[in-house]
């Protein structure tokens, strides 16, 4: 599924291309996705400018007017750039076209992303106005961490995982921040200091950013908007290795399952 810096890769790469563009057609070769794309979504879109192309969480906020287009991957979504003349594969179900001869085409072979519009502001949708700080901003420090776990008894990687304490840190770079910080995945959030959160705060902003420089992380079939790979893959220091040893320690790297997710880590580097 692609994580935050998979999605801000995207956000990156199509921003140059579509901001400022006008909205010339809107192709829907399939509805049927998570939530079914609005039958008058052409009708609302052509003729639109799009003046900004944001991030919130693993959500693309297409702003165009008083209306925002909202974009989500899903489990296994991309937004590609092609020319107006490509052919569309079997997955293609969604097609901004734009009049600079762009196409921004929706490719999700599970179907289980999302194309909607909300009119005003797009951060009141029901989607989105529940999701806690970005990792990034201000908002989100080792303070409030900190007091929002007190009256969490689940691990501290569940909780990170939990989009209304923080927007969009997935399960890879959950797996990998936490051995950053040296912090066992089991460990129940409430039994964690300020001080140790401080140093996870640090941990999950090293490493996100480390991973968006690298294009993300390309597993089973992501790539960005132009068809190219990430390589943060290639920097895994306990994600996907169980049994194998530690980078640092080289002891086995273990796996199980924590809310549902695989998790790993190292018995020994991470209390």
């Amino acid at each position: 599924m692609p994580e935050l810096p998979e999605v801000e890769t995207t956000r990156r790469g199509l921003a140059p291309l579509v901001c400022g563009a006008t909205v010339a057609a809107v192709v829907v070769r399939n509805r049927a996705l998570r939530k079914p794309i609005p039958r008058n979504l052409a009708r609302i879109l052509t003729g639109r400018r799009i003046d900004a192309l944001e991030r919130r969480a693993k959500y693309l906020l297409f702003r165009a007017g008083d209306g925002t287009l909202i974009v989500h991957l899903g489990m296994s979504g991309r937004l590609l750039i092609v020319t107006a003349d490509t052919a569309p594969d079997t997955h293609d179900h969604f097609d901004l076209a734009l009049a600079n001869g762009r196409v921004v085409r929706l490719r999700d072979p599970r179907r289980f992303g999302l194309v909607l519009w909300q009119t005003g502001d797009p951060l009141r949708h029901k989607l989105l106005r529940d999701i806690g700080p970005e990792p990034f901003s201000a908002g989100f420090g080792a303070e409030w961490l900190y007091r929002e776990t007190r009256a969490r008894s689940g691990a501290v990687k569940n909780a990170l995982m939990d989009s209304h304490l923080v927007a969009g840190v997935g399960n890879i770079y959950a797996n990998e921040a936490l051995f950053r910080a040296r912090i066992n995945p089991k460990l129940p959030a409430r039994r964690i200091g300020l001080a140790r959160y401080a140093v996870l705060v640090d941990k999950i902003r090293e490493t996100l950013t480390e991973a968006i420089e690298a294009g993300g992380s390309s597993l089973r079939d992501y790539v960005n908007s132009e068809g190219e790979a990430g390589f943060f893959q290639d920097r895994f220091v306990v994600y996907d290795r169980a049994d194998q040893p530690c980078l640092t320690c080289g002891t086995a790297i273990r796996s199980l399952v924590l809310g549902q997710r695989a998790t790993y880590y190292c018995p020994r580097c991470q209390r």
